[in-house]
């Protein structure tokens, strides 16, 4: 169990690692290429648009196929793509290669967890979890100091790419050689391509709004109301596509779900909060405290620490005690008080140790938060669509964070253009005010005082402005997670099939009874309508004279099992006025029967069992698994 998680948590670290490592880094890389102020900001966003459109692509197709060869292949895109990053020799070539790179990236984050929860019970997988989250934090915050090291030594700009392909290669190897995953085989595998295509084209034209808008074009232009319009018009018939899939890429019922909704609107928040600090904390140390690229990376020293604590003290707890909901609680309530705090205490000149506490609060609330609330969702979900529910809330989290950077780092440009501008004006050098609040990053260094502390002045300011953006969202956060039913975790991998429910009494399932347990083999299923699971659908089985040999109902997802004799049998199911039927053959060792529920009529009681014969599928070792 150590080495293939070994090998699986050091690929993760190595993809997200990728995506902040070069955030000190891009000025120089661009300088050397010759790129523009326009083509900064897509070397940015290319990455960050691939990983996220792609997650929950990765994430279906997880469910589907090996889950041990979508992890290599996803290693795979990200080492061709970050090689091919640091022999990039122009900014468009650089750009298309940070794409590939995102998309092996998206892969990297979304199957860690699906493979961890494929092999790993909830009761245990907190730990696992926390460690999982540990890993994330510390790639995150520690990106930006390892860029500017690295931009600062002999190696030079190019070794922000190569520096982990030697680690993802050996990931590779330990995985090649320790991972093994069941991949549970189907029969009627189909892949909802449009749907995907869909759900990326929809999320891609946002993003693009998000991260381009007030730069590349005005919020209120045309372009920009045709993104959003065209994105939400996309997104509208992703759904439509969605509901009619049979194997949608994000499916529809998983929103039926209390826990997964809450979960991923407090993701989808914790996103924002999680990517907003640790990309403009660095900033406000250079340019509002005149630090170095090494120097602001270990500034933030207390906010990893905090992450690093929280997620591994709440793991090691949560995998011992089996409850998670007061980590998320206390997790999002210390990011609410820490992002508040940055807010009000920001500033050029506050001294350092009051930023240190307000930084670990942070730090404190994403490290217990961020992969508990995947751990919560995969609690409550069945192992056929765990990749699906993991990767969406992870979706939300990246999606959250994208946004996010893109529109606090409009307001941060639009704040500190406002006050250096105000501030030049009132120390009667308005003439230059061009010269550093024209949207391009200022090099402190060459700037003369006044116009250097008022720079920094406005820096420390529209970065206290940011956090008090975000604060409020935490909070939702906050409220979020308090209204989350706390499941225990579950001491098995899949969820427990339902056991036959008995409607009449004394029990008649089959045609003997022994101290009411009925023997026989075992016909078990999927009862769906509309794609959706026929929660409480009603089954009864008939023997070939019309009697009846016992009913049973499906759980809250679907699934049923009932105990049968061998031999041919007729099931009437039933949901809400939408009546099925088949005659069947029920071999010795059970048989796997999904159904799709049809329209309603008025009269189901009436309808006849049709005489077609219905040869369903023999069931395997894991009775009562749904595999439809």
């Amino acid at each position: 169990m150590v080495l293939p998680l070994t090998g699986l948590l050091m690929a993760l670290f190595v993809g997200v690692l990728s995506s902040t490592i070069v955030s000190n880094a891009l000025p120089r890389i661009l300088g050397d290429l010759g790129g523009t102020q326009a083509e900064y900001t897509w070397v940015v966003s290319a990455s960050l648009l691939a990983m996220t459109a792609s997650t929950p692509i990765w994430g279906k197709l997880a469910d589907l196929y090996s889950k041990k060869l979508l992890v290599q292949a996803a290693i795979g895109i990200f080492l061709v793509g970050s090689v091919l990053c640091g022999l990039a020799t122009e900014t468009s070539q650089l750009i298309g290669f940070r794409v590939l790179q995102g998309l092996g990236m998206g892969g990297l984050q979304s199957l860690a967890q699906v493979v961890i929860a494929a092999i790993i019970t909830p009761r245990e997988r907190g730990r696992y979890m926390g460690y999982l989250s540990a890993i994330m934090s510390v790639a995150v915050v520690g990106g930006p100091l390892l860029g500017g090291v690295i931009v600062d030594s002999p190696l030079g700009w190019r070794w922000c790419f190569f520096v982990g392909v030697p680690l993802a290669a050996i990931s590779l190897l330990v995985l090649q050689r320790t991972l093994n995953v069941t991949t549970e085989k189907r029969d009627d595998v189909s892949i909802d391509y449009l749907g995907a295509l869909l759900i990326a084209v929809g999320v891609s034209a946002l993003l693009l709004w998000t991260s381009l808008g007030g730069k590349q074009f005005a919020w209120g232009s045309p372009t920009s109301l045709g993104l959003i319009g065209g994105g939400l018009l996309v997104l509208v018939l992703a759904v439509v596509v969605e509901r009619r899939a049979k194997e949608p890429v994000i499916p529809p019922f998983l929103f039926r779900d209390r826990t997964f909704v809450l979960a991923t609107v407090a993701s989808l928040f914790v996103g924002v909060a999680m990517f907003g600090s640790t990309i403009f904390l660095s900033q406000y140390f250079q340019l509002s405290r005149g630090a170095s690229a090494t120097e602001a990376g270990l500034m933030t020293l207390p906010m990893i620490v905090g992450m690093f604590l929280a997620s591994n003290i709440a793991g090691q707890l949560i995998s011992r005690f089996g409850r998670w909901k007061r980590y998320l609680v206390f997790g999002t309530a210390s990011l609410t008080v820490g992002l508040t705090l940055e807010a009000l205490l920001i500033t050029s000149t506050v001294p350092y140790w009051q930023i240190a506490i307000a930084m670990a609060l942070v730090g404190l609330g994403v490290g217990a938060t961020q992969q508990n609330l995947v751990l919560a969702v995969q609690n409550t979900v069945a192992l056929r669509n765990m990749g699906a529910a993991s990767s969406t809330v992870t979706f939300f989290r990246s999606l959250g964070g994208s946004a996010g950077v893109a529109g606090l780092g409009a307001l941060l440009a639009s704040v500190v253009a406002s006050r250096t501008a105000s501030g030049l004006a009132d120390a009667g050098i308005g003439g230059q005010a061009n010269a550093v609040s024209g949207g391009q990053v200022p090099n402190l260094a060459e700037l003369p005082e006044p116009i250097r502390s008022i720079v920094m002045d406005s820096y420390g300011h529209a970065i206290a402005d940011i956090f008090a953006v975000a604060a409020p969202l935490a909070l939702l956060a906050l409220i979020a997670v308090s209204f989350l039913r706390e499941k225990p975790l579950r001491d098995t991998i899949d969820i427990e099939q339902p056991r036959p429910e008995r409607i009449d009494e004394p029990a008649t399932v089959g045609r003997h009874q022994t101290n009411g347990v009925t023997p026989g083999p075992v016909l078990h299923g999927t009862v769906r309508a509309d794609g959706f699971p026929a929660g409480g659908a009603m089954l009864t089985v008939l023997d070939t004279d019309g009697s009846e040999l016992g009913r049973t109902r499906a759980d809250d997802t679907g699934l049923y099992q009932i105990q049968v004799d061998t031999g041919t049998v007729s099931t009437i199911y039933n949901w809400n006025g939408r009546p099925a039927a088949h005659r069947v053959t029920v071999p010795v060792e059970g048989l796997h029967l999904d159904v799709d529920l049809g329209p309603a009529r008025d009269d189901p009681a009436t309808d006849r069992v049709p005489a077609v014969s219905v040869i369903g599928t023999p069931a395997r070792d894991n009775v009562g698994a749904d595999r439809g």
